[in-house]
């Protein structure tokens, strides 16, 4: 069985940064590729970033240059460094393990990016 928490959600203000914890249990989380996906209020969730077990990284077009995804696999934790944030960036940030043609999805955490 896998289990994914975020943490790390919060207010900010624009221009500001948060980082993002997803703590993982389960044996199949270190060879497996990671994820983090928002949802704004009233839209469809969106891929952010994603990392694979060896560190490669894709990133979303609107956050390369101000996000970063890591992983410390011997902690089975992923990471999402959030800097410059935006108001429109605010939404439920929610982690997810691939597996497959499926997965599983964290409970998500709430940013809020105030203008």
């Amino acid at each position: 069985q896998v289990e994914l928490v975020e943490s790390g959600g919060g207010l900010v203000q624009a221009g500001g940064s948060l980082r993002l914890s997803c703590a993982a249990s389960g044996s199949i989380v270190r060879i497996n590729v990671m994820g983090w996906y928002r949802q704004p209020p009233g839209k469809q969730r969106e891929l952010v970033a994603t990392i694979s077990s060896d560190g490669r990284t894709n990133y979303a077009d609107s956050v390369k240059g101000r996000f970063t995804i890591y992983r410390d696999n011997a902690k089975s934790t992923m990471y999402l460094q959030m800097n410059r944030l935006e108001p429109e960036e605010t939404a439920v940030y929610y982690c997810h393990l691939y597996v497959g043609m499926g997965g599983y999805w964290g409970q998500g955490t709430q940013v809020t990016v105030s203008s």
